[in-house]
């Protein structure tokens, strides 16, 4: 059976951003090649302009954020939701909620209507009061306004059943294996193999970059570190004042390039994730998949993934530790294999893809006999 996907709330593919723009770019590519007819919604302002990508079709909308900041968000998901409504699609996918959900009554109620729930935005320390309340609104309404329901993470998959009794899908991310790195990419970062550190993320306080820079700057290492994230945020550019006389730290700013990033990972001595919010990371698999020793912040979503196949902190104070007293051996050697393993049995995107296409056919089946969850208790 062929579907009619459009895939909305990412800023639009080929993957020039994050985490939900490489999830559109993988999944309909996918859906795609199972002989589904798939439609991504991009941003106006994205690099690609073309109006298919691999065979899957390219939907421009007008996107104010480059004039308004992030509240033009709001306004360009409206216009993926407005024109959605044209579309007759099977199914509509809709990354995230933060900015999308308030035109809830707007989307297109002859489509199959699934959230993918992303992760526990108003935990996220960026955010202002004000703004955390206004997340839980947005929360619920997507549990309100969608007829089925993503969670990235099993922590995330408890919460909504915990707090609304509500079912969602786990569907992980998945991450590329790949050999394709090549040893002459480190020379124009300065660093040598197995002599450096590295960690890659958005420059935002919950990721811990802070914490974890703090810790190295007082160890007493010769190894350099690599941080690789647009820094042209308040917070970026707040990291590189206070850390710039540390010559050994290098901001190299954002890298896109696949083979470049894989290369720097796979031979960084330790790879640092500080994620404490969310679901399943996207760089943590990557990083799994390029077969990185990894230190993660010791929290259930890093935990849920990495088991006990990871070192973990939790202060600056224990990466100065680690980092002073790391010596690699057989125990961590056998850290990388199982967590690679991991990649090839459950975090790969043919699989990812497989379980979405599972559950959107599905989703469309119960939606046709009209057997959707009821969501009264959400307003009790």
């Amino acid at each position: 059976m062929s579907i009619r996907i459009g895939i909305i709330g990412s800023r639009g593919i080929p993957n020039h951003y994050g985490g939900f723009e490489q999830l559109a770019e993988q999944l309909s590519y996918g859906l795609v090649s199972k002989g589904h007819e798939v439609f991504v919604y991009n941003s106006h302002n994205h690099p690609y302009s073309g109006k298919t990508w691999n065979d899957v079709h390219i939907i421009h909308c007008y996107d104010p954020e480059y004039l308004m900041g992030s509240s033009g968000q709001f306004i360009y998901d409206l216009n993926c939701i407005l024109d959605s409504r044209t579309r007759k699609f099977d199914v509509l996918l809709v990354l995230g909620y933060t900015s999308s959900s308030i035109w809830g009554r707007l989307l297109p109620r002859d489509s199959v209507i699934i959230f993918n729930m992303d992760g526990l935005e108003w935990q996220r320390n960026k955010y202002s009061g004000n703004a955390r309340r206004f997340l839980h609104y947005a929360e619920k309404l997507a549990v309100k306004y969608s007829d089925f329901y993503i969670s990235d993470s099993p922590v995330i998959q408890t919460y909504y059943l915990n707090k609304y009794r509500l079912p969602t899908e786990y569907i992980a991310y998945g991450a590329k294996l790949t050999t394709k790195e090549n040893i002459n990419i480190l020379h124009a970062f300065g660093v040598e193999p197995y002599r450096y550190f590295i960690l890659i993320a958005r420059m935002e306080p919950e990721n811990q970059i802070e914490a974890v820079l703090d810790g190295y700057a007082v160890s007493n290492t010769d190894c350099r570190f690599l941080v690789v994230g647009n820094m042209q945020n308040a917070y970026g550019k707040r990291l590189i004042k206070k850390f710039h006389k540390d010559k050994r730290i290098h901001f190299t700013g954002a890298l896109f390039d696949e083979k470049t990033t894989h290369s720097l990972r796979l031979y960084s001595k330790l790879y640092f994730h500080g994620h404490s919010s969310g679901g399943t990371n996207p760089s943590l698999l990557e990083a799994m998949a390029s077969r990185c020793l990894i230190v993660a912040h010791n929290n259930p979503f890093n935990r849920s993934v990495l088991e006990e196949d990871a070192l973990y902190f939790s202060t600056g104070s224990d990466i100065r530790f680690l980092i002073e007293q790391f010596k690699p051996g057989p125990m961590e050697e056998q850290m990388v294999s199982r967590n690679l393993e991991k990649i090839r049995a459950k975090y790969n995107w043919e699989n990812v893809t497989s379980h979405y296409e599972r559950f959107m056919l599905q989703c469309c089946y119960l939606h046709a006999n009209e057997n959707i969850p009821d969501k009264q208790y959400v307003y009790e």
